[in-house]
């Protein structure tokens, strides 16, 4: 996953803005929207042009989480969200929050090493 950040005077994203965060195509997500209409729910304008916020962005880092990561299939992540809504977007958190801070120590060590 690409995992680039999302800014935070911004409140709509469309769907290039949102394959490119997350590193999935925008078909990957059109399709996902389909396989988890309760969680995926993006605002669509008069021209179908859909807009996704920051809450639909974590969402689908979730599924991401549960399908592309933990490999579970759709019906098992299905199942997953629906039974543990809190449980699984909490440690993807932590995931999240613990590969920051990687990258960051990984770059403290490339410039403590080029001294």
């Amino acid at each position: 996953m690409a995992d680039k950040t999302i800014s935070d005077d911004k409140y709509y994203y469309v769907i290039s803005e949102v394959a490119q965060i997350l590193g999935v195509s925008e078909t990957l997500l059109r399709y996902w929207e389909k396989e988890f209409p309760q969680q995926i729910t993006p605002k669509k304008g008069s021209r179908g042009v859909r807009r996704y916020t920051k809450e639909d962005i974590e969402k689908i880092r979730t599924i991401y989480d549960l399908v592309k990561v933990r490999g579970l299939k759709l019906a098992a992540a299905r199942e997953v969200l629906k039974q543990n809504k809190q449980g699984t977007a909490q440690p993807l958190e932590a995931i999240q929050r613990l590969r920051k801070v990687k990258e960051e120590l990984v770059a403290m060590k490339r410039a403590l090493e080029s001294m």
